[in-house]
């Protein structure tokens, strides 16, 4: 039997006429698999509930920072504590720097850091600082990675402007984008002649270090050794986008994985516990350019609000207290990636799939999926038919096929089961 929905398709109607799309984000318009979008009204754990009461298992996790799960308790007491002093002060309050000191504690290349309120204002920030640092125009970054919607970055991004097949983004002069060169990711050689071609003209590089925006990628051996090596040669700063993968694939993100450190970080999502957040780090002696010490202004009227600085201490806190979470969660990611693969297999699907600790994509095609251009080469309308058929069996996958789809702490065993399960109903018309 079909799960009722009529409730998330009158507020759906509703919201169209007050909002463009209907909605506040692109890719919540399910637009890209074909069918309408839910509106989700309560979470608790794993699991998420629509405004009609159907029940999923939710491996979007609000695209990533719920490390913790929906309605994690720690985070919960610290955030209703912290309202009830007020919600916001337009003034420095003490949350700020216990923050501050947790985060520049997990980055050992991180003196110091700067709240922002999402990671767009993070990653445009961190820009704008290595230009002054540098002296230099032109910025490097690579095709399917986004670092959020501010004009120089709309260059061959992935996430939504991928979904929706849009090449950039209109009201983006030519000229705000002449500076950025967008080259391929994981490939060593296009980043050597970059270099060669604007030797002392490139600000910085900036990367997802494991890209979540054109699906899951990881970086291919000596990558990211690369990228270290070449920029530091040209004296170009290496700027890590971790707004995803911060606190996500270790505590201390892509960086502790990979054993790579960059000369700046920027954050998000899990940093805030799930409220809006974003922030941007290194050493002292770059972090000190930025106003009032320094020339390069940055502002915001909600950077470092109260709510977000307790959220985000509380998640960080369970995280530093909890550090076999990350085996934890590594395991059980494993083996609902696996499982799910093994019956696209027995059904006879083409399916291929990349892993990174938590952070994981089937994709439709044969594979490997490496970079954007074989990304892009997914069957985006099997994508769709298998989005729909696990949400009718209760599984809340990302609405795009180039979206990475997160695992958290209170996933279980018992979810894992009832997601294969539900892939291998999703794969039976293919096997017949």
């Amino acid at each position: 039997m079909a799960r009722k929905t009529e409730q998330s398709r009158k507020l759906q109607k509703r919201a169209e006429q007050l909002i463009p799309g209907g909605v506040n984000s692109p890719v919540r318009a399910f637009r890209s698999v074909g069918c309408d979008p839910l509106y989700i009204v309560r979470g608790q754990g794993s699991h998420i509930w629509d405004a009609d009461g159907n029940e999923y298992v939710d491996y979007i996790g609000s695209w990533g920072p719920l490390i913790l799960g929906h309605a994690a308790p720690t985070v919960i007491e610290a955030v209703i504590a912290a309202a009830r002093n007020g919600t916001s002060f337009g003034a420095s309050t003490p949350a700020e720097a216990d923050l501050a000191e947790l985060v520049i504690s997990a980055f050992p290349h991180m003196q110091k850091v700067r709240f922002v309120s999402s990671g767009t204002e993070a990653t445009m920030s961190a820009i704008r600082l290595a230009r002054a640092y540098t002296k230099r125009k032109y910025i490097v970054k690579f095709e399917g990675c986004y670092h959020g919607h501010a004009d120089a970055l709309l260059v061959k991004a992935g996430s939504g402007v991928a979904t929706l097949g849009i090449p950039g983004s209109a009201g983006v002069p030519e000229e705000f984008i002449q500076f950025t060169l967008a080259l391929p990711y994981n490939d060593t050689n296009a980043l050597d002649q970059a270099f060669e071609r604007f030797k002392g003209q490139i600000a910085c590089v900036i990367v997802e270090p494991v890209v979540g925006n054109m699906g899951c990628v990881p970086p291919a051996s000596g990558y990211l050794e690369a990228l270290r090596a070449i920029s530091k040669r040209d004296k170009a700063l290496l700027i890590f986008d971790e707004v995803m993968t911060g606190f996500r694939l270790a505590y201390g993100g892509a960086q502790e994985l990979y054993t790579i450190q960059p000369d700046l970080t920027t954050l998000g999502k899990i940093i805030g516990g799930g409220l809006p957040v974003g922030a941007y780090g290194g050493p002292s002696e770059i972090m000190d350019m930025i106003a009032p010490l320094g020339p390069v202004y940055q502002a915001g009227t909600l950077s470092g609000n109260p709510l977000a600085m307790a959220a985000g201490y509380a998640t960080l806190s369970y995280l530093r207290e909890h550090k076999d979470v990350y085996a934890k969660l590594d395991k059980l990611a494993a083996e609902v990636v696996d499982g799910v693969a093994a019956a696209a297999k027995d059904a006879g699907v083409f399916l291929c799939h990349n892993r990174v600790g938590s952070m994981f994509t089937w994709f439709f095609a044969e594979g490997p999926v490496t970079d954007w251009t074989s990304a892009a080469k997914s069957d985006t309308e099997a994508f769709g038919r298998f989005f729909r058929a696990m949400l009718e069996n209760g599984i809340y996958l990302p609405p795009s096929q180039f979206e990475a789809a997160f695992l958290s702490a209170a996933h279980t065993t018992q979810d894992v089961q009832q997601t294969i399960a539900a892939a291998k109903q999703a794969f039976a018309p293919a096997a017949a």
